[in-house]
């Protein structure tokens, strides 16, 4: 299918690659909007998404056979998570319309990809260096000056793969705490936020984006969105058009999320790209229509995108394993704090550090949305 042949209708059918969270908020949105949706996971019995599947494939990502009977049966394919083998990728292709293509996935898979396109987009990075062995992460330290960080180069999510690296001395328990191999180290910037844009693009190349987001990390893992975030209208323009130039250079069709860092120096850096829907868009389910998920149905199937209209100021708080370590949450607690809406994603271990669910929230004002759901996950412990 090309910008010009025919939509996929509702009533059709769309497959999706992984079977996480953000694939079962996907497929949500895709069976209210009238389409069948069929997953490919190779760990099904405990994929959140297939809840909402009419059929599930449960096989290897380097099984062809399984892999084509999966493309045959879908109209179009899109994925929920950026660690799919491109060669899984380029097999469904052979039978299937794949959005986002394989593209977008070599280059996000790795960092130092990543950063090298970024860079010939003329779009700014922090100063980074490729390594590939302790010597020349101490090297590298040496030349970007302290401090810095080290990135596994690959399959890095939540703040895994990663470790400061102060010092070039201290470069041998940074390479053994990222468990060696390719990596970058990138210098560390003084920041005055960090925040995000989530963005839709079709197959014509129209370009469609949610409002900046702020985001909070807490061990390299999201804590805490807020929206509309306040950023000087020239930094909120540069981010806009950053986000359109990463997301046309990558010829993506469906939802990309491009995550940046704004500098006290007053510079705008760009820190990753995640070529399907994001975290920090959760928000957009109870506070944007369309959503970002119901924007990546209408990019996968060809339909028109919306043009998402706010419903006041959003914030999400995400909801990690750890609040589990005590028993099961005060549901009931955090529903009475007005306002705030709870997602769970159906996994059935909570660990800490993993992602079980969130908490949104709608108001008149950002502090006020951020109040609520803090609030609510407070009231989770009782």
């Amino acid at each position: 299918m090309t910008a010009g042949d025919a939509p996929i209708l509702p009533g059709g059918t769309l497959g999706v690659l992984g079977g996480g969270q953000l694939g079962r908020m996907f497929a949500a949105a895709a069976v209210r909007m009238g389409y069948r949706v069929h997953l490919f996971a190779p760990d099904a019995e405990r994929a959140p998404a297939a809840v909402h599947a009419q059929r599930t494939v449960t096989a290897a990502w380097d099984d062809e056979e399984a892999l084509a009977s999966f493309a045959r049966g879908v109209g179009a394919v899109t994925l929920e998570f950026e660690n799919v083998p491109t060669a899984a990728l380029d097999r469904v292709a052979r039978h299937a319309l794949v959005r986002p293509g394989s593209r977008a996935l070599h280059v996000a898979q790795n960092r130092g990809r990543e950063k090298a396109f970024l860079e010939r987009l003329g779009v700014p990075v922090a100063d980074w260096s490729r390594v590939e062995t302790v010597e020349e992460a101490a090297e590298a330290s040496a030349r970007l000056g302290a401090p810095g960080l080290l990135k596994t180069a690959g399959f890095g999510y939540d703040g895994k793969g990663q470790a400061p690296l102060g010092l070039p001395s201290e470069a041998g328990p940074a390479w053994r705490a990222i468990g060696g191999g390719p990596a970058v180290l990138e210098a560390r910037i003084a920041l005055e936020l960090e925040f995000s844009v989530v963005a839709a693009r079709d197959a014509a190349g129209r370009f469609v984006p949610f409002p900046p987001t702020w985001n909070r990390h807490v061990d390299g893992i999201l804590d805490l969105s807020v929206t509309p975030v306040a950023l000087p209208p020239a930094v909120a323009r540069e981010a806009t058009e950053a986000t359109e130039a990463v997301l046309s250079g990558l010829e993506l069709v469906g939802v990309a999320c491009v995550e940046f860092f704004y500098g006290a120096d007053g510079r705008l850096r760009v820190n990753e790209i995640a070529p399907r829907p994001h975290n920090s868009g959760h928000w957009t389910i109870e506070g944007a229509a369309p959503s970002q998920f119901e924007q990546q149905v209408r990019a996968v199937a060809g339909l028109p995108l919306g043009r998402p209209a706010t419903h006041g100021a959003a914030a999400m708080a995400n909801l990690l394993g750890d609040a589990w370590a005590a028993g099961e949450p005060d549901w009931a607690a955090a529903l009475r704090v007005g306002g705030a809406a709870l997602h769970l994603y159906g996994k059935e271990a909570a660990r800490p550090g993993r992602k079980m669910g969130h908490l949104t929230a709608v108001a008149a004002t950002p502090d006020e949305a951020e109040r609520t759901v803090v609030a609510a996950r407070a009231a989770l412990a009782g």
